[in-house]
């Protein structure tokens, strides 16, 4: 995934415009793609912008609420269908 756009729009979604917070945000958005594909198993696409918005939202949000909360149900719904859609299609024989 190409970190540097994710990061430009995460920043626009928490209207963000110093590069104060990008080391932060940068280490959050390598958290959870790694997350998404190691401990979930989904299989990120770059062009997919289903994926890419996925992590920008997930990304705002976990930097918004430092792991305070529990994930939101739009956020919940939208990670449930990418599991059911994307995790790990090419292990079906």
């Amino acid at each position: 995934m190409d970190e540097d756009n994710i990061l430009n729009l995460v920043k626009a979604v928490l209207g963000y415009r110093s590069t104060v917070r990008d080391e932060l945000l940068k280490v959050i958005i390598k958290g959870v793609i790694s997350e998404l594909e190691k401990t979930i198993g989904i299989e990120l696409d770059e062009s997919n912008d289903e994926h890419f918005m996925f992590i920008v939202d997930l990304v705002a949000f976990r930097y918004k609420h430092q792991g305070g909360e529990t994930m939101p149900r739009n956020l919940e719904y939208r990670l449930r269908n990418l599991i059911i859609k994307y995790r790990g299609k090419n292990d079906v024989g």
